[in-house]
């Protein structure tokens, strides 16, 4: 055998060995095998049924686990689900017999208020009747993230019930498919890890927000930034872990929600190398 042909046969060998080494290395993050189905509502009442009164309108879009491996599981993850969107006292329910409860049941608070509308209307005469009186809620969910025994899901809510402006709300939980359980920032992080992270968070967000020093947030309508904790009300994906604060949680309603991503290679050293979110980091 010719030394050319010895050279170009170890030089395969070696890419061979070298790419079954990469191949081992890399972690691989397969798909949940789990199903969802959905719910829709869109369902609008005038005011004594009246179609030039003003009226509500109530709109779900509701995403629920259908099927998975671990029965016991699935029950438990679609009771968090349920509980989460609709409210504790839903939690015995079916997700259709908690979507028909919850539509009853505000449209039921909004019929309420037509005792009062009357009185109103009678008073205004042929003045428009106060627009307070037309009331709005829209929500919805989603599944964020769905990896590695982890289930991530998302719930938006939006609602008007007369006054200056509406309420916004973005809550957030995290699912593990081993367990059932809800993943908490205990899971995750070692112990007495809040003030590290509040830390981290407050800098990002002054990042964000491009000022140099965080105290200047509380001039842009953030309230004390010695009050900005981990809230409990995050999200996971393969790159980190993200933060909201919801109005009026850290800031002035004009600000909005606040988003924080904080990266894994960022906050390492305050992880727990077993949490449920190990398999997701990268050395």
């Amino acid at each position: 055998m010719g030394v050319n042909m010895i050279k170009s046969l170890f030089i395969i060998v070696l890419a061979s060995i070298l790419t079954i080494s990469c191949q081992t290395d890399k972690k691989t993050i397969t798909e949940n095998n789990i199903q969802f189905d959905s719910i829709t509502v869109d369902k609008t009442y005038h005011m004594l049924e009246q179609s030039d009164n003003p009226n509500c309108n109530l709109q779900i879009k509701f995403i629920y686990p259908l099927k998975f491996g671990n029965k016991d599981v699935l029950n438990q993850i679609r009771k968090h689900f349920i509980t989460s969107y609709f409210g504790d006292m839903y939690e015995e329910l079916t997700p259709e017999q908690a979507v028909d409860e919850y539509v009853n049941i505000y449209l039921e608070d909004y019929k309420s208020l037509e005792n009062d509308f009357k009185e109103e209307k009678e008073k205004s005469k042929d003045a428009p009747v106060a627009s307070w009186f037309s009331y709005y809620e829209t929500s919805s969910n989603e599944i964020t993230f769905n990896k590695a025994n982890l289930l991530c899901y998302s719930v938006s809510f939006e609602n008007y019930t007369g006054g200056a402006h509406g309420a916004h709300a973005h809550m957030n939980y995290v699912l593990n498919l081993k367990t059932g359980e809800i993943v908490t920032e205990e899971d995750i992080f070692i112990e007495e890890f809040q003030d590290a992270l509040a830390l981290m968070l407050v800098d990002k967000i002054a990042k964000q927000n491009e000022v140099e020093n965080a105290r200047e947030l509380e001039s842009i309508g953030f309230f004390s930034v010695d009050e900005i904790f981990p809230n409990g009300n995050f999200l996971i994906d393969e790159e980190g872990i993200t933060y909201y604060f919801n109005e009026y949680e850290i800031a002035a309603y004009v600000v909005g929600i606040t988003r924080v991503k904080l990266l894994y290679s960022d906050i390492k050293q305050l992880l727990k190398k077993d949490s449920p979110v190990s398999t997701l980091i990268r050395d």
